[in-house]
């Protein structure tokens, strides 16, 4: 069930210019990044690209959703991480994109770390927004 405004606690802002050849910054300048092409399709490589800023707020989100269910399973998250791997290709007339999402949990057994990376992607917002736009891999 998607939030309506009244619903809203945070609200982040960012101004991108240039596209995916400029800057991208947000509103109280903590973020302020170039942004090129990878060197993959012809750009310089030499900033960051919307890819990379996706994988790193789905990583971080999906982390922060791996801990609400482990706490409520009482498992243990030490040392724990998450790594999104966000693939760009070609999609009909244009381009698409896919994700594949990893977990290393390693103080628990991987029967239950299978099932709270499950959980964590039926309450992870990012897991919620992308979930029958684009596929999303667990592995």
């Amino acid at each position: 069930m998607p939030i309506q405004q009244s619903d809203v606690l945070y609200t982040a802002v960012a101004t991108a210019e240039n596209g995916r050849d400029g800057r991208v910054a947000t509103d109280d300048g903590k973020l302020d990044l170039v942004v090129n092409p990878p060197k993959e399709m012809g750009g310089s490589g030499a900033g960051t690209n919307p890819e990379q800023l996706f994988a790193a707020g789905y990583s971080a989100c999906f982390q922060g959703a791996l801990g609400v269910v482990a706490r409520q399973e009482g498992a243990d998250l030490t040392g724990s991480t998450v790594t999104a791997k966000v693939g760009l290709g070609k999609n009909g007339d244009g381009f698409g994109i896919i994700v594949e999402i990893s977990a290393d949990i390693p103080e628990v057994d991987r029967g239950l770390a299978r099932s709270l990376i499950e959980k964590a992607h039926g309450v992870c917002p990012y897991s919620k927004a992308t979930r029958g736009n684009i596929t999303v891999t667990l592995v």
